[in-house]
Parts: structure tokens; sequence; C-alpha cells
């Protein structure tokens, strides 16, 4: 199970953000993930408290947002949803586009406690 691998490493890029904002604890992570990214959202959400035990966000609450295959057509320049499995124009079919969104996992946010009581997002 690699998404375990990747929370710790999101939790590396974490922890230093929470330094760098003197931060007591994290509340929540919000991460953006794509169909095409090779990471299966129910399995990173079943790996953070494991990779998050004893960390800065040992109570952090992961919020996950998933993103749309979107493409660009060469073809009609159609910006389009597609299908993970086809990558196909909508508008008029072509095959000839570009990947615009879909196989990011990206950390969006993050909701810290910080040593004066306030929260911060950043």
């Amino acid at each position: 199970m690699h998404e375990l691998a990747i929370c710790r490493q999101m939790l590396k890029q974490v922890t230093q953000i929470a330094a760098a904002n003197d931060a007591l604890s994290v509340a929540s992570i919000s991460v953006r993930i794509g169909p095409l990214s090779g990471v299966e959202s129910h399995l990173l959400k079943q790996a953070f408290p494991f990779a998050a035990s004893g960390s800065v966000a040992e109570k952090a609450q992961l919020l996950i947002e998933s993103m749309p295959v979107r493409v660009r057509c060469g073809q009609c320049g159609s910006e389009t949803d597609a299908r993970t499995n086809d990558l196909s124009c909508a508008n008029c079919g072509d095959y000839h586009t570009q990947l615009l969104s879909g196989d990011e996992l990206l950390l969006i946010g993050l909701e810290l406690s910080r040593k004066n009581q306030e929260t911060t997002h950043v």
C-alpha cells in the first residue's frame, strides 16, 4: 500500500509548514486527488491515522477533494471532462487531447492551531 508512504511524505511537508507557523497542532489537512494520480482516496484515508500517529497532525482530519479528468482538444480547442479510460474530446470525439487535470495529488490547505489559541488557515 503506497498510500502509507504518500501520507508519510505529506506529513513531512505538513510538519514543516506547522513549524514555520508556530503551530501547536494541525486540525485539518486538505488534499486534492485526481483519478489518474494512482492514489486511492479510501486507502489514503485508512493510512493517514497510522502515518500521523505521534505527529503534530495526530488529531487532524484529512479532507479529500476529488478532481475531474479534464482535457483540451487539439482539433476543436474545447476543454471538456473526460473518462479515466477515454481521454477523447467530449465535444468532437477527437483523441488528440492534452490532459489539463486529473493526475494531481496536491496539498491545498491546512488548518493550524497556534500557541495564542487562534486558528490559522494556510
